[in-house]
């Protein structure tokens, strides 16, 4: 599991860098421009991203069973993927009711999709990666609230409630995509066995 825990190191080290320790990205910018951290952070993401699958991938085959869920926590996740979906479909839109009453649906979406992850699944990667995200998530969270305290940052303001509409119309179009056949296709395992 050494690629896979490289890769979540890498992948979360790189985002919790604004959060935890801002003066390492206002000295890259200040010497070399936001390009140059945008080039870095880019890049480490996308390494990271890689070794997180890649290294999820192998370890297939070497993790343990830490425990097995019943089988109704399968359709409970499934259920709670589509809030995910919605959460994060809403993030990237003006603030509709879910947006503003949310506050921060990205981070939302993370935490819901790392919980519904762990109830369905209790080999060692699988907690290792969904775990680790939601700590993950948790700790965005904190730092938000913390940032949103000392007025850097402002919650978001309701605008409409289309926006609400059309997060969960594209919500549901690429939920749909993924139970069919999208899951299955990019992660090699069905999100739903039947029988």
């Amino acid at each position: 599991m050494a690629f896979l825990i490289l890769g979540i190191v890498i992948f979360l080290g790189i985002h919790l860098i604004k959060s935890f320790a801002p003066g390492l990205r206002a000295t890259v910018v200040e010497q070399g421009g936001t390009g140059l951290w945008h080039a870095i952070h880019g890049f480490c993401a996308l390494l990271g991203l890689c070794l997180i699958a890649y290294g999820f991938d192998i370890s297939r085959a070497t993790t343990g069973i830490l425990y097995t869920p019943p089988k109704f926590f399968t359709h409970i996740a499934v259920t709670l993927m589509l809030i995910s979906f919605i959460c994060l479909a809403a993030a990237f839109l003006p603030a509709g009711r879910i947006k503003a009453a949310t506050k921060h649906p990205a981070i939302l979406a993370i935490k819901i999709w790392a919980v519904a992850h762990l109830m369905a699944n209790g080999e060692g990667n699988s907690v290792l990666l969904f775990g680790t995200f939601l700590v993950w998530g948790v700790l965005l969270r904190i730092s938000a609230k913390r940032r949103w305290r000392a007025g850097s940052v402002t919650h978001p303001v309701f605008v409409s409630y289309k926006y609400d509409v059309i997060a969960v119309l594209a919500a549901l179009v690429v939920y749909g995509l993924f139970v069919w056949k999208l899951h299955e296709a990019l992660i090699g395992v069905a999100p739903i066995v039947m029988g």
